[in-house]
């Protein structure tokens, strides 16, 4: 996050240029067999620039909503990734694998005669709430630097951390043995994997992840993706610019402050301004009263004045 005096909550002021290739969030319906920065690559050739992140990554396995933030966007990319995600993912029972999914070798082979649609339900429900889950030995968790996978990849003896996440709903929705299909609402960082290898060892029989879809990631669905491939046809016609999406729309859920141009101009210059007081440490968006979003400000309560926290120029 962009660091000066002022707002702690929120940090300092720092303005993006407006030369360059056009900005804003694409919203990617991610293919199987990439991994998320194969994704970024293949946007940064059609956008013709390197200025491009992504905001929460996806498995090379998984598919579905990966949200693509371009030029200016790349610097709201933390806040996007602090939106809940919604996922469809196919759990096999019987089977451990070394990744907790299907691409890993299989550790232990259980019996799944016991398993009921009932049960597993019942099971399913314990981890709703907030809980502590072990991220999978071959995942992109770095310690000492370093992704977990490389060093399970060498055979090294790994300890995956731990952390709080949040399962804000869990739903089976089909029980084909050994198979289960369940519907996922979770705080970002949650290891669906982990879930399903869990979700195995509660009920006594080993499981791991086949298939995964995220369907939502905060208020962008799969149902309006553009696919990777329709993108990269859509830039040899010279019109991929028609799917970015204005990158305050997803910011929605901040509150709006609208600007007179001499407070648009104190916010670029670093400078408070003074509008309608927040809560402490909460953030805004800003807008001239001609409706361009210039920038997102942070409260700070001592001061009774909105600091800026990131500054977009649009001229």
């Amino acid at each position: 996050m962009d660091r000066a005096a002022g707002c702690g909550a929120c940090g300092g002021a720092s303005c993006g240029a407006s030369d360059g290739p056009p900005s804003g969030i694409l919203n990617v319906d991610k293919p199987a067999g990439m991994t998320s920065h194969d994704v970024v690559n293949a946007v940064r050739k059609i956008a013709g620039t390197r200025r491009v992140g992504h905001a929460g990554t996806l498995d090379p396995m998984a598919t579905g909503v990966l949200l693509i933030c371009v030029g200016q966007a790349t610097r709201i990319a933390e806040y996007v990734m602090q939106s809940a995600k919604t996922y469809i993912a196919e759990v096999r029972f019987g089977q451990a694998t070394t990744t907790y999914d299907a691409e890993g070798d299989v550790v232990g082979e259980y019996p799944t005669a016991h398993l009921t649609a009932e049960g597993l339900k019942a099971a399913l429900a314990g981890f709703v709430g907030p809980i502590r889950q072990r991220a999978p030995a071959f995942s992109a968790v770095k310690q000492g630097g370093e992704p977990l996978y490389r060093r399970a990849r060498r055979g090294e003896s790994v300890e995956p951390p731990v952390r709080e996440v949040h399962i804000y709903r869990a739903e089976m929705v089909r029980w084909e043995p050994p198979v289960a299909t369940v519907e996922v609402e979770c705080s970002p960082g949650t290891y669906i994997r982990s879930l399903a290898h869990d979700w195995g060892q509660l009920v006594g029989s080993g499981a791991h992840l086949t298939s995964l879809r995220r369907v939502r990631s905060g208020r962008f669905s799969v149902e309006d993706a553009v696919p990777l491939a329709r993108l990269q046809e859509a830039a040899a016609d010279g019109d991929w610019e028609r799917f970015l999406i204005p990158m305050d729309e997803a910011l929605l859920d901040m509150p709006a402050l609208i600007l007179t141009a001499e407070q648009a101009q104190a916010l670029e210059h670093g400078q408070p301004v003074e509008a309608a007081p927040g809560a402490g440490g909460q953030l805004a968006r800003a807008y001239t009263l001609a409706g361009d979003f210039v920038a997102l400000v942070c409260y700070n309560e001592a001061q009774g004045r909105w600091l800026p926290a990131k500054v977009f120029r649009t001229r």
